[in-house]
């Protein structure tokens, strides 16, 4: 690499924007601003490129962030969005598949290290009522098929959230119970850092586990719920929220007929079926990976 830094660029939402790991002075820190304290054999001369933005759908990476993410000619790149497809109305997995492989491989295909990780089902963070969370959660693990069949398709560093325990500790989310706080962005950048390490890629001593900040307590989750977030979840949801409704009530009745595993079937066949689309080599399609993060 010469003299030159070593570019970390991240892709995706507010989950790699940094959303619930506050600055003191405003803004937000997160999981790729510690992990790229922690790259190269050098981390001081690493440089970050962070294009995440708040509410980015995966086309909106693929269109917008991409381009100036090659731009950069970065050696590593995480590309980690989705969740925020699965609360739109229009959400279909052919156009995330189509928009992830694109993204994905661009990058790989530039000889970039691509980051991936497993999505967070947002129904069960937010504690929703089973007929409204089991359409979200049926749309989320459709977007972890993708992008574990695009993980083995292209290469790259894909962090399997779920087998970590951290993942169900109150502790590690912040009070929106959406986004990581202080310690889930420090425990996903140390899961990335060891993701990096065993493939033998160079990195510094592992992000700290250390807080700069106040944990999120249990008053001030209920706080946020009755006071701010019903709003949030309608401002992210308007259009969804009729259609959720009539996934809501097909899912009742399916439920009393004990016929749901009907709709888990019917969703396997439509990811394998845009996985099946997607042109060049054909990506295998995986066993959906458990949501756990969001953004």
């Amino acid at each position: 690499m010469g003299g030159e830094p070593v570019r970390f660029v991240a892709l995706g939402d507010s989950l790699t924007e940094g959303l619930g790991d506050p600055l003191p002075g405003g803004g937000w820190r997160g999981w790729a601003v510690l992990l790229a304290a922690a790259l190269g054999e050098r981390p001081e001369s690493v440089e970050l490129v962070n294009l995440a933005v708040s509410g980015a759908l995966a086309a909106d990476v693929a269109e917008r962030q991409l381009p100036a993410a090659r731009a950069h000619r970065p050696r590593f790149a995480s590309l980690v969005v989705g969740a925020n497809d699965t609360l739109r109305a229009a959400f279909a997995i052919e156009r995330v598949a189509a928009a992830l492989d694109r993204a994905y491989g661009a990058l790989s295909g530039d000889g970039t290290v691509v980051l991936t990780a497993c999505l967070p089902d947002p129904g069960r963070m937010l504690g929703l009522p089973a007929p409204l969370a089991r359409p979200l959660a049926r749309r989320m693990r459709a977007v972890n098929a993708v992008t574990h069949a695009l993980a083995a398709r292209h290469g790259g560093v894909h962090l399997h959230l779920a087998e970590h325990p951290w993942v169900t500790d109150r502790a590690s989310w912040s009070v929106d119970r959406l986004h990581p706080s202080e310690r889930g962005h420090r425990l996903l950048a140390r899961g990335f850092h060891a993701q990096l390490a065993a493939a033998g890629l160079p990195v510094g001593p592992p992000p700290a586990l250390t807080l700069d900040g106040r944990p999120p307590t249990r008053t001030g989750s209920a706080l946020w719920m009755a006071t701010k977030g019903t709003r949030w979840v309608v401002a992210r949801c308007t259009d969804l929220l009729p259609g959720l409704l009539a996934l809501a009530a097909r899912e009742y009745r399916h439920s009393l007929a004990g016929t749901g595993r009907l709709l888990d079937a019917a969703a396997d066949r439509t990811t394998r079926a845009a996985l099946a689309a997607l042109p060049g080599p054909k990506a295998a399609a995986c066993a959906p990976g458990a949501a756990t993060m969001t953004g």
